[in-house]
């Protein structure tokens, strides 16, 4: 059977650097500050609709009460004005607008000495003095965020892995694939002991999908959807490299995919036929649990 997911015609990424200074002219600072090999696309986007630069007081900055994790959300609170760089690109253009939009912002860091903060992920982008952005692409670069939630009912404390078999109350999701206009990818229903098991194999299935979704948008960019297969095979070697796992012989494992009505996310769990709960297939899923 095949799955079915939207794909918008453009996307946006956001980068905040919060920041207790700024520069004078800010459109004529970020080119030169930009270094590496994203440079020229970066001087070119500067003061086009695709690349948008605008400083906010930090007690006016639309963006002081967006959902990010603690290191993020206290860089925010605490700098006196807010340096928003903002990326629309159709899909087909990414992962490269994103890219720039990022080494754009890594400039303006350098400029002001802030902290970069990416709204899609809700985290801190690491960077150290006139750090350039890379130029391959790889989505564990910072790229790839999680939203948690651990339900009120579950039937379980997260300290009692002996009662994790009966537990459903942990749902995880990424954040950061919508930008390259891949929905982003759901777990919901797992024991709260499993939060690391999980977050394993969301990235795995997030490394998966996304080179194959980002070719085929790049060679079909007026399509407005893609149908893909509903089970994911996940390889041995790609499992244990991201849960760290020695033996790179491993087994693969089975995903099976669904989509949301309103196409929103795309859902994962135990392939057709598995015999057990979703804590059992976490459980025997080759080498994540220990992740």
């Amino acid at each position: 059977m095949k799955i079915t997911y939207p794909v918008p015609a453009e996307t946006t990424s956001v980068f905040v650097v919060a920041a207790d200074r700024r520069p004078a002219d800010l459109g004529a600072a970020v080119p030169w500050r930009t270094g590496g090999p994203h440079r020229k696309a970066a001087a070119r986007a500067i003061g086009t609709p695709r690349l948008d630069l605008r400083t906010f007081p930090a007690a006016q900055s639309p963006w002081r009460r967006t959902s990010l994790g603690d290191e993020g959300r206290a860089a925010l609170h605490a700098a006196r004005h807010h340096i928003v760089v903002t990326a629309t690109a159709p899909v087909a253009g990414q992962p490269e607008a994103a890219q720039v939009a990022r080494a754009v912002a890594r400039g303006v860091a350098d400029t002001c000495r802030g902290v970069i903060i990416d709204v899609r992920t809700g985290g801190v982008v690491p960077h150290t003095g006139c750090q350039a952005e890379p130029g391959e692409f790889h989505l564990e670069d910072d790229w790839l965020g999680w939203s948690t939630d651990v339900g009120s009912g579950g039937s379980c404390p997260p300290c009692d892995p002996a009662g994790s078999g009966a537990c459903t109350c942990l749902t995880v999701a990424t954040r950061g694939l919508r930008r390259f206009g891949l929905p982003e990818i759901m777990l919901e229903g797992a024991a709260c002991v499993h939060g690391l098991c999980t977050v394993s194999v969301l990235r795995s299935v997030a490394r998966c999908l996304l080179p194959g979704h980002l070719a085929w948008s790049a060679a079909s960019p007026k399509a407005r959807c893609r149908s893909i297969g509903e089970h994911l095979w996940i390889g041995g070697a790609e499992s244990a490299r991201v849960s760290g796992a020695p033996d790179l012989g491993r087994r693969p494992f089975r995903v099976r995919l669904g989509s949301r009505a309103d196409g929103s996310c795309l859902s994962i769990g135990p392939p057709s036929g598995f015999a057990g709960t979703l804590n059992d297939w976490l459980c025997r899923t080759p080498g994540l649990l220990a992740a």
